[in-house]
């Protein structure tokens, strides 16, 4: 039966709860070994947040040194594959028993709509480690083809010690893309949640320890990206990095890896993915997907439809169509109302990054067909209208950088190969779509796109059987699918010569 929430309800719940700031290391809440801590505003009204433990290098040596004691002794290493996915199974249940719990944890710390908090990145972070948990059975080694005389066995092992530094903008999500992976080949792993969003992820690992994991197979260790995730990434008994977030701070990563252990790196970075529009095309449906792909979770999306490459001659009925979508299906609000399909923007810096990217747009030559201002300022929370930023140009900053808000640019074009050099003349390579009834077109341009995921008449459409992650300088290696399991794995070899 379907709950009948209201916004009451949420506030009531919020009166009640008591979130848990402190640490996760070794199966247990642990404070900061400075005992210091942190709060920050919350996004959706700018009153304070929970304190959270402010972490550093010496958390992170605790953290790493029960994940390695943990993988050393084979507490879960070792366990029967059997066991291993029942223990998963129970934990991805409890992820969705704490579904309501979890949802007002995530909305409080990043400010988006709590109905999408609960019905998508709740929902999808059990999936995920689900997902992985049924996989755990079902991965088999090889057998080489050799002489009579000898057996060659090829064992994927797992690596040892992971750190995961995740992202603000889907916490619960991207967690569950690195840990079940990772856990389920057999992995310890140190998380370390984004400054802004460690309530979530702090919660799941207790989930997780409650489930079964062995204490020391995921620890929990909040705090700023310079005092916790920098020693994360050179420790020297960290085997590899999964990291997602900005390009920046992903070459840091890279440079961290090659200063400590050469530490193995996985990166998922940032996009300003291109939406290509021909005037054959479905417009009113280029327009549902353009609005959708690039406003949704308030434009904080890495791979969100930012670039809207559009024939010139249908440009302007294109936006007007987008205006409306966005105008009829796309409520901003305060994140507890239920009708609201977008909320805050993560923080104060961060909306007036995204406000002046917009004068910038403006003052460079762009027009605003409408939206991209900032609103309910009145609430003290982040909020940006969606909106379209018209008449751009490719070289534009606003057209070449990344925004992390919901703001589309429209840039036209007249021929397909126009098209084609405006979609890859960027540094990025996550994502593209293309939309046209020549399906000829629809394939060339399809493979021509220099990205990770393209869509063809869509946008956003994704599932977990398949691999996520970027070309160029949105990163390398892949979340999602069996194919990230390999990545959390190394090939051994053990050949036996008889007689």
């Amino acid at each position: 039966m379907t709950k009948d929430y209201t916004r009451q309800y949420w506030e009531d719940l919020l009166a009640k709860a008591r979130p848990e700031g402190r640490h996760f290391i070794d199966g247990a809440y642990t404070a900061a070994a400075t005992g210091k801590t942190f709060l920050r505003p919350r996004p959706m009204d700018g009153q304070p947040g929970t304190e959270i433990a402010r972490g550093d290098a010496e958390d992170i040596n605790l953290a790493v040194a029960a994940a390695r004691a943990a993988f050393a002794r084979g507490v879960w290493r070792t366990k029967e594959p059997l066991e291993k996915k029942k223990i998963m199974l129970k934990w991805a249940d409890l992820i969705r028993q704490h579904a309501e719990e979890l949802a007002l944890l995530e909305t409080l710390d990043v400010g988006k709509p709590i109905m999408a908090s609960l019905n998508v990145d709740v929902r999808l972070c059990a999936d995920g480690i689900q997902y992985y948990a049924e996989m755990i059975d079902k991965l088999y080694d090889e057998i080489a083809p050799t002489g009579p005389n000898a057996r060659a066995l090829v064992r994927k092992v797992p690596i040892g010690v992971i750190g995961a530094i995740t992202p603000w903008n889907y916490p619960l999500i991207i967690d569950a893309w690195k840990l079940g992976p990772a856990i389920a080949a057999g992995n310890s792993v140190v998380l370390k949640p984004a400054e802004q969003s460690s309530l979530s992820a702090l919660r799941l690992a207790a989930l997780g320890h409650e489930a079964g994991l062995p204490a020391g197979v995921l620890n929990v260790v909040t705090g700023y990206g310079e005092e916790t995730g920098k020693p994360l990434a050179l420790h020297m008994d960290v085997d590899m990095i999964a990291f997602t977030g900005s390009t920046e701070v992903g070459k840091l990563i890279m440079g961290y890896a090659a200063q400590s252990n050469i530490k193995r790196v996985a990166l998922e970075l940032g996009g300003k993915s291109p939406i290509v529009v021909f005037a054959d095309s479905d417009l009113d449906a280029a327009a549902s997907a353009a609005a959708w792909g690039c406003f949704y979770n308030s434009g904080e999306t890495c791979h969100a439809s930012t670039r809207l490459i559009v024939e010139r001659s249908v440009q302007d009925t294109l936006v007007e169509k987008i205006k409306a979508v966005t105008a009829r299906e796309i409520t901003l609000a305060h994140p507890f109302d239920m009708s609201a399909q977008i909320g805050a923007l993560i923080e104060e810096s961060h909306l007036q990054k995204v406000l002046g990217m917009i004068s910038d747009g403006l003052a460079s030559g762009g027009r605003r067909a409408f939206g991209a201002e900032r609103v309910l300022d009145d609430t003290g929370g982040y909020y940006v209208s969606p909106g379209v930023i018209a008449d751009v140009s490719n070289d534009m900053p606003i057209a070449r950088n990344e925004i992390f808000g919901p703001v589309l640019v429209s840039i036209p074009f007249d021929t397909e190969q126009e098209a084609l050099s405006i979609a890859n003349d960027t540094i990025y390579g996550l994502a593209g779509a293309v939309f046209t009834s020549d399906m000829n077109r629809a394939h060339r341009f399809s493979e021509a796109i220099h990205a990770g995921t393209v869509w063809v008449n869509t946008y956003d459409m994704s599932n977990f059987a398949t691999p996520f992650g970027g070309f160029k300088q949105s990163g390398f290696g892949r979340d999602r699918s069996v194919h990230a399991i390999d990545k959390y794995c190394d090939y051994k070899t053990i050949w036996q010569q008889f007689g």
